[in-house]
């Protein structure tokens, strides 16, 4: 793809805002090396990948991409020999947890049987090294300082070191706190120079105290002393430093020839970390945009269904329905300047590049895509009437340049064809150019004032009409497309209703051609034509929709009446039985009277007798069965809304209306799980009550409180993450729209970190440093939604 042609089209700004979703460094280097694909399958195996992501955010709402980091170089100087400092190891161990926390988020989806072939084939490519991970930081806390428990030695040094230090400050206080140091001493503080502790002594009693002088004050009133007591002591101190140093040093050349030992693999990990990087970040990016996955064919057709400019407010961007390349190869865009021709010529070639680079489009399902080798374009944004013979002549370059490259695999954007010269001329160019283009087998939309230009569509094979809606009553377009209607002149209607005086409308009419009136009057024809199809369309549309609710109601009514009957009948059942049941027992009690005349006064009355008697009363009791619409509601429409509780008959579960995804599809919520079911696979059960949303404090007891900050200082890692997720929840909860979290300065890990999470985090709407009276840079102040 030519560079120009990418500008042109503004695929960068499309690429700096993909670059926004990245979660890292990684994800945004392989956005900035983005072009479109070229070739079929690549194509069809990036759109794969983007749809593979934007799968797992529906069901999981996020990925755990966070502590990812280049730890390229890193990695490279310690397999040269180079020693690493604390924060590059930390970087590295940072990454190892980011790969081992994704593994696991990838196990998690496997158990639950969700299809990820792409990212399962991540995973396997991943090695993980959680020893190396483990060794880094049980040497180094989060902040990059080394650990005492990182080796005995360095323990023992510390130790020592923290002895001597204090040793060192007694034997100063006790000077400090003397009787004469109020009058020696400037200020009765210990201070440090030159990596020594001294005391501020007044210039007049230098003497005093004996030892070194290390500084001076400004004024040469206050000397730095070190006091010849503690010389010796300070002199063990620095001994002690130094070996601290070397423990050190040797305790990170250690873990660096560890990083050394496996450097290969951690950069295979970063490269494979970064590919699952830019994947998500281009579903995120077609969730932002609410893009769908295209279709892809290498048959050079294009078919997008309501598409949207994606640098388009979409509140003020009008979806437009475009398709070529089957019954029609080239497209002739007629109609007024401002009408939205070149930003419908833009939308199609943007797409065309979105959809070669593995990207969603903004458009609706059932949208379609052909891969092109190249696309060419020629878009100038002049809009002025002032064209000069220069602005023709730098169009006309281009175009020579796309004739001498063009062919049957192209896709070819014009914008005001043959502008900029001769009328007659220019249309002559216009018409011949996109001749030669046709006959190279290649896609061509064009735009163009030229009236000669609307008969070209109706006399090529191959080739159709298209324009811009105009609204004469409101004097402005509607930027609506119109296939097949091409754009007609409406200056004498736009001067009537400014208020021309209508005999000077009626001369200028008499010098217009009489041709000209009858392809005008064409295409008045055909635009309202087309108007009165859209209507009746519409119309039958609202009629299908009612007549799909009535016999929705008459179904609902059906089935109350079913109900109605079957709860009568099993009133009449019940009243019925118990009439049978009553009898019943009447009747065993004449038949144990009958047994005991029988054996007390030997009536000749038959045991078999006395059963056949009994089993002819058990029979007489009523068996009523039930109607088989209560038992089988599936087999009654709904109208189903959001929320309602339902049964997946395909899976026998229960579950809530999360999304409709369109007319025939739902998203249904079972427990944790979230899934598409087809309408038809979807049973009715009942309609949750609105139910009053109580506070946090109702919910939890009213002595549960959350606070408006949360403190991390002092908190590892790991375990400042886990706190800070569990605040943002309880602070959503509580409806609080700001809060504050505490880390501290320190190194700025912890501060990275955090803001890190916050930046994907789905419940922040925005974060920043607090205000220098909110405690500067030590503070992050969230913004909740």
């Amino acid at each position: 793809m030519q560079q120009r042609v990418l500008k042109v089209l503004e695929f960068h700004k499309v690429k700096e805002k993909l670059a926004s979703f990245s979660a890292s460094s990684l994800g945004k280097d392989k956005v900035s090396q983005l072009v479109p694909a070229t070739k079929y399958d690549e194509v069809v195996k990036s759109q794969l990948q983007t749809d593979e992501a934007a799968t797992i955010l529906r069901l999981k709402g996020e990925v755990p991409l966070g502590g990812i980091t280049d730890i390229r170089a890193h990695v490279k100087r310690a397999e040269i020999g180079g020693a690493l400092n604390t924060h590059e190891l930390l970087d590295i161990a940072g990454t190892i947890y980011a790969a081992r926390k994704l593994d696991r988020f990838v196990d998690g989806l496997k158990e639950e049987e969700i299809s990820i072939p792409i990212m399962e084939g991540y995973m396997e490519q991943l090695i993980i090294y959680p020893e190396l991970e483990r060794n880094i930081k049980n040497c180094i806390d989060e902040y990059g300082e080394v650990l005492d428990g990182a080796s005995e030695k360095l323990r023992g040094i510390r130790q020592q070191l923290r002895s001597t230090e204090s040793r060192v400050r007694e034997k100063l206080e006790s000077m400090v706190r003397s009787s004469n140091a109020q009058k020696m001493l400037s200020d009765a503080i210990i201070t440090i120079r030159n990596d020594r502790y001294v005391i501020p002594v007044k210039q007049e009693y230098r003497g005093a105290y004996g030892g070194i002088v290390h500084d001076q004050s400004s004024s040469g009133a206050t000397l730095f002393i070190e006091p010849q007591q503690v010389v010796d002591l300070n002199n063990v101190l620095q001994e002690a430093k130094v070996k601290e140093k070397l423990e050190i040093d040797r305790i990170l050349a250690e873990l660096s020839a560890e990083v050394a030992e496996v450097a290969k693999d951690l950069l295979a990990n970063i490269n494979i970390l970064a590919e699952i990087d830019f994947m998500f970040a281009k579903a995120k990016y077609g969730k932002y945009i609410r893009g769908t996955k295209p279709e892809i064919n290498d048959k050079k057709y294009i078919r997008l269904v309501q598409a949207r400019h994606p640098l388009i407010a979409e509140d003020i961007v009008v979806p437009n329905t475009i398709e070529l390349g089957k019954d029609y190869t080239s497209i002739v865009i007629t109609g007024p300047n401002t009408g939205g021709k070149t930003v419908t010529l833009k939308t199609l070639g943007l797409l065309t590049l979105m959809a070669q680079s593995g990207l969603h489009i903004p458009a609706q399902d059932g949208s379609e895509i052909g891969v092109f080798s190249a696309i060419y374009a020629d878009i100038g944004d002049e809009q002025s009437i002032e064209q000069s013979l220069s602005t023709f002549s730098s169009h006309m370059v281009n175009i020579v340049d796309i004739l001498q490259k063009v062919d049957y695999n192209s896709l070819v954007l014009f914008d005001e064809l043959g502008a900029g010269t001769d009328p007659q001329e220019g249309a002559a160019l216009a018409i011949s150019i996109l001749d030669e283009v046709y006959q190279r087998g290649a896609c061509v939309i064009a735009t163009t004032h030229y009236p000669e230009l609307k008969a070209y569509g109706y006399n090529r094979e191959g080739v159709i009409n298209a324009s811009v809606e105009f609204d004469v009553d409101t004097l402005s377009p509607t930027y609506r497309l119109l296939i097949g209607v091409p754009g007609r002149s409406n200056a004498f209607e736009i001067s009537n209703r400014l208020g021309l005086n209508m005999a000077v409308i009626e001369r200028a009419k008499g010098f217009v051609s009489e041709d000209s009136n009858k392809v005008e009057n064409m295409i008045a024809s055909l635009e309202a034509s087309q108007k009165r199809a859209e209507a009746e369309w519409k119309e039958a549309e609202q009629i299908r929709i009612t007549s799909e609710k009535l016999h929705e109601e008459l179904e609902q009514q059906m089935q109350g009446l079913n109900e109605q009957r079957d709860k009568l009948m099993e009133k009449a059942a019940a009243k019925a039985e118990k009439l049978v049941e009553d009898a019943k027992h009447e009747a065993e009690q004449i038949i144990r009277d009958l047994r005991k005349m029988r054996m007390e006064q030997h009536a000749s009355v038959k045991e078999h007798e006395l059963i056949d008697a009994k089993k002819r009363l058990e029979g007489a009791v009523p068996t009523v069965k039930k109607s088989s619409s209560t038992k089988k509601q599936e087999m009654v429409n709904q109208t189903l809304e959001l929320g309602d509780e339902v049964k997946v008959l395909s899976l026998n579960q229960k579950g809530h209306l999360v999304e409709q995804t369109n007319e025939k599809e739902w998203q249904v919520q079972i427990g944790i799980l979230k899934m598409k079911v087809k309408s038809k696979d979807i049973q009715y059960i009942s309609r949750p009550k609105q139910v009053e949303t109580k506070p946090l404090a109702t919910i939890k007891g009213k002595d549960y409180h959350v606070s408006l900050e949360l403190d991390l200082r002092g908190e590892r890692f790991e375990n400042a993450l886990m706190r800070v997720e569990k605040y943002l929840d309880d602070a959503v909860l509580a409806g609080y729209h700001r809060v504050s979290i505490i880390h501290g300065k320190g190194t700025g890990a912890l501060r990275v970190g955090v803001q890190n999470y916050l930046k994907n985090h789905r419940s922040v709407k925005n974060y920043r440093f607090g205000e220098a009276s909110e405690g500067g840079t030590g503070v992050t102040v969230v913004e909740l939604k």
